[in-house]
């Protein structure tokens, strides 16, 4: 599971609780006392602090962000919504839809700098896309570019940020800023400030960056003056600092790059090997850690990261659970082993815009011919023996997953499962493969896969695809990559295979994966009817229409041979006796969520 991408249930939120409790940390104030240490294993190094853009939006990069940052909202690991330390989110008017956030006073960056109005402003003008001046900025390679003077792009976007069309209202202090959107929005109340997202990155930092100020209230009105006028010249340097200007891979010798809101700073990276996060001192809000230094230590390989454990070089992970791994992990001593199933599925996508062999471009434009090589494609993954081989061993009860968009238990599964067409990827069928291929003249096409080689679990699923894939005529070519998140969307590859991992429980979530240049659509994917239905499920309140609408965008996926999904995630906490007060969610930052309670013996 590696990025932050998303595929909810429209039912979850009718079991959100809404509480008004203590932000986290805010309660208990016992400590360990100083130089309590906790050292963490995990998948996939961190690269960036914006975790808003499309290579940034990464868990790596959330899990950091989230320790490092404060926010608006949060979840528990019953899916409730919390109140976070930043401050207050209010629906102050139904129609139209108002909504204000209210900073909290101590809500300030490290620097010293108050978090107000104007990080909230440029987080709602880089994820709308009003404020672009081309639909998107990448090279043939996939790689995105410098905007060029007079040119405005911001490497993201959002569900409900493109329905707030006026600038926002900002309270003279720059504390509370009200957004009101052109039409309903089902998710208002976490749209922005959730979780990792925070209030965004620092305004005033972009601006020295960008703008070359050095007053951080100058740097503000600075940015806040550019979204308000238009100011293509200063929003194009703007842009370029908020896309790529917070990404790093080992510790920067800016200390501009390391401005947080939150309780913990990063004090040491090296790069691929670990990152620590320190307790600042210096931090004025409520969140209180009980340990004082975090190391998250990278490695993809699960069994060595059960290894650690044993050795003690790593107290807490969540490896990929495999049927090796769980072994392993019961033999263990004076270790705690938390099973389960997580809200993040397998999937198989297939890349429709590079020239390659899913592409109508590389049939002249035929749209059937692509859309049979697809079909014939999909017809060879063996979901029914990955879920026997792989998942079973770990979960008896698992079972293929048969929708994108609805999680196995969700009320609305059973009914669009039925309807929407997938039932004829029950089986593998090698024959309808090469009838589907040979009727679209495509000899031995040529499918370039992408998945992470050193994920135990992901080689193996591969090698399954490919053996059966091959049968039917295709050519597989083993495209595997350690850097894979970074080349989602790169145009280099024909298939791919990861997990989406939720971050809400909204009904809107669907959206970033299928409307054309959406954060998180890597498959050049566009369909006009399709986007017409994520427009009507953007501003439908009704639960009835919300399923109708669901149904659709599950159906359209099927007839378009989009991809498939695989299987829900078995998951796996191992937590070794030093450490107290492990809970993981299915959301992201999974096990990250409530770190202010971690406690070290």
């Amino acid at each position: 599971m590696k990025k932050s991408l998303i595929a909810g249930s429209l039912a979850a939120t009718t079991a959100i609780v809404m509480t008004g409790c203590t932000p986290p940390g805010g309660g208990d104030a016992s400590s360990n006392g100083a130089g309590s240490v906790l050292n963490i294993g995990w998948n996939e190094a961190f690269r960036s602090m914006n975790n808003m853009t499309m290579d940034g939006n990464a868990v790596a990069n959330t899990i950091v962000a989230y320790m490092s940052n404060d926010n608006f909202k949060y979840y528990d690991d019953n899916l409730e919504l919390h109140d976070g330390a930043l401050g207050e989110v209010e629906k102050i008017s139904e129609d139209p839809l108002k909504v204000k956030y209210t900073f909290s006073d101590d809500a300030n960056w490290s620097d010293g700098s108050p978090v107000d109005a104007a990080d909230l402003a440029l987080t709602w003008a880089a994820r709308s896309g009003h404020f672009n001046t081309v639909d998107d900025n990448r090279d043939d390679d996939g790689t995105l570019q410098d905007n060029p003077d007079g040119t405005v792009y911001f490497d993201s976007s959002a569900v409900g940020a493109p329905l707030i069309e006026d600038f926002p209202e900002i309270s003279e202090d720059g504390r509370s800023l009200t957004f009101t959107y052109s039409k309903p929005f089902a998710d208002w109340e976490t749209e922005f400030g959730l979780g990792a997202y925070g209030s965004g990155v620092p305004a005033h930092i972009v601006a020295k960056k960008a703008l070359g100020t050095t007053d951080p209230q100058a740097g503000k009105d600075a940015i806040l003056t550019a979204i308000e006028s238009k100011d293509t010249a200063a929003l194009t340097k703007i842009s370029n600092s908020w896309n790529t200007g917070f990404d790093f891979t080992s510790m920067p010798e800016d200390d501009d790059l390391l401005v947080h809101s939150g309780p913990y700073k990063i004090t040491d990276f090296e790069e691929g090997q670990y990152l620590t996060l320190s307790r600042d001192d210096d931090y004025t809000g409520p969140v209180e850690p009980k340990v004082d230094t975090v190391t998250i230590r990278y490695n993809g390989d699960p069994m060595a990261m059960v290894q650690a454990i044993e050795n003690g070089e790593v107290d807490l992970t969540q490896p990929q659970s495999t049927a090796d791994v769980l072994s392993a992990s019961e033999k263990l001593d004076n270790v705690s082993i938390l099973p389960g199933e997580e809200a993040t599925f397998e999937h198989v996508d297939l890349t429709f815009d590079n020239n390659g062999p899913f592409d109508p471009a590389s049939y002249g434009g035929d749209e059937d011919s692509a859309l049979a090589v697809r079909q014939a494609f999909l017809k060879t993954l063996p979901r029914q023996e990955i879920v026997d081989r792989l998942i079973t061993p770990l979960n008896q009860d698992a079972e293929v997953r048969d929708s994108f968009n609805q999680a196995p238990d969700s009320p609305l599964y059973d009914d669009i499962v039925a309807e929407s067409g997938i039932s004829v990827y029950d089986d593998v069928d090698i024959a309808g493969a090469k009838k589907l291929l040979d009727g679209a003249g495509a000899e031995a096409p040529t499918v370039r896969f992408l998945y992470d080689n050193t994920n135990s679990r992901r080689s193996q699923l591969f090698a399954l695809i490919k053996e059966s894939a091959e049968k039917a005529g295709f050519k597989v070519e083993d495209a595997g990559d350690v850097n894979w998140g970074s080349r989602l969307g790169d145009g280099t590859y024909d298939a791919s295979l990861f997990g989406w991992a939720l971050t809400t429980t909204g009904v809107t979530e669907s959206d970033s994966y299928y409307r054309k240049g959406a954060l998180n659509n890597y498959s050049g994917y566009d369909n006009t009817d399709l986007t017409k239905t994520l427009d009507e499920m953007r501003v439908t309140i009704d639960p009835d229409k919300q399923a109708t609408l669901a149904g659709k965008v599950e159906k359209q996926l099927i007839d378009d041979a989009f991809g498939l999904p695989l299987f829900q995630h078995p998951s796996l906490t191992i937590s070794g006796d030093k450490v107290s007060n492990v809970s993981t969610t299915t959301l992201d930052p999974l096990m990250f969520w409530n770190y202010w309670k971690w406690e070290t013996k």
